[in-house]
């Protein structure tokens, strides 16, 4: 496989600028159509009160591939077709393309689950060779376990998009921690560029779904962000940096998981739309949308900083503190939501 070279400081602004412009453009240009075809009506499960425009991830992900294209562009095309980034990016587009239907005509759970669960098993296929996340484990059972947890995260992504500016909270900190890892060699070049570009496109989505919002992204843009951000965390893990990966997604992991724990025990179906997530609880209790959102957004900056600080300083006790840290943040933040203010 022909490697990717390292990715410079000039490049990578310049990949995470454009990939922001272009996906803002290719907002303004959708919105009409999106405004007239897309628009999500409010129910009673729902955060909003108006019915606003779904579809913003079509800008993100065609930003996000535009952008990537640009800085291949600049390198070896040889080494753009040689790397993993072909196979991704296909999975991703391919997952917006199942996101956006489920837009437009809900799918049945079974088939959705199913289309979805072979893509998730095409990127693991694709993983490079010497790639194990838990080497004491059969190779088969990882794999599983892979498939499951993989599956599982696209739809988490999907589930915590509920509310404004919530998925940018989230992408935002983790792309940038991503990118500081790639540079201490904890993430495959490619997977740096993939970063710089996915963070660059929901930064310039952001100020579209601010508070309150004009735009949702919607299925085909939280499904597809979902993929790539637990390809990016399994490349991460790959290297010997399980802990940083787990890490920096703790708060999401939590707070979707708790839920869906809750909502079985309670016999409640739980392939339907709800407002049990804790920070769905926090709006009921009388939190603002940007109080919910700024809290999620600092603690994932506390989440990412404790994953960093595993690479920079690697050993067993820095292992020991990220992992108590991050539990104690994400463990404050549920409590706060679900029982503060009111």
């Amino acid at each position: 496989m022909i490697e990717i070279g390292a990715v410079s400081a000039a490049a990578g602004a310049t990949t995470t600028v454009f990939a922001a412009a272009m996906s803002a453009v290719l907002i303004v240009l959708l919105y009409p159509l999106l405004k007239r075809y897309a628009l999500a009506k409010p129910t009673a499960r729902s955060s909003h009160r108006t019915p606003t425009p779904q579809g913003g991830g079509i800008a993100v992900i065609a930003a996000m591939v535009v952008a990537i294209g640009v800085a291949l562009g600049l390198r070896s095309f040889a080494a753009a077709l040689d790397s993993p980034l072909t196979s991704i990016i296909a999975a991703a587009v391919t997952m917006a393309c199942i996101g956006a239907i489920a837009d437009i005509r809900p799918l049945p759970v079974a088939p959705r689950l199913l289309l979805q669960a072979m893509i998730v098993a095409g990127v693991i296929y694709t993983l490079p060779d010497h790639v194990r996340i838990i080497p004491l484990l059969p190779w088969w059972l990882e794999q599983l376990l892979l498939l499951l947890g993989g599956l599982w995260f696209v739809n988490l992504v999907n589930f915590m998009d509920g509310l404004d500016w919530m998925t940018v909270a989230e992408v935002i900190p983790l792309t940038a921690s991503l990118v500081v890892l790639g540079q201490a060699h904890a993430l495959p070049s490619y997977g740096t560029i993939v970063a710089l570009a996915l963070g660059g496109a929901v930064l310039g989505f952001a100020y579209f779904n601010r508070p309150a919002a004009k735009l949702f992204l919607g299925d085909v843009g939280s499904l597809p962000i979902g993929l790539l951000l637990g390809w990016l965390l399994l490349l991460v893990a790959g290297r010997g940096h399980l802990v940083a990966a787990m890490t920096m997604p703790l708060y999401y992991i939590a707070d979707a998981t708790i839920t869906l724990m809750r909502r079985l025990t309670r016999g409640e179906p739980v392939w339907q739309s709800h407002r049990t997530h804790f920070y769905q609880l926090a709006t009921d209790r009388g939190f603002a949308v940007t109080e919910v959102v700024a809290r999620v957004f600092i603690v994932n900056l506390g989440l990412c900083a404790l994953a960093v600080m595993t690479v920079i300083v690697p050993g067993k006790l820095s292992d020991i503190v990220a992992l108590l840290g991050g539990a104690t943040l994400v463990t404050c933040l549920l409590v706060a939501f679900a029982w503060g203010k009111k």
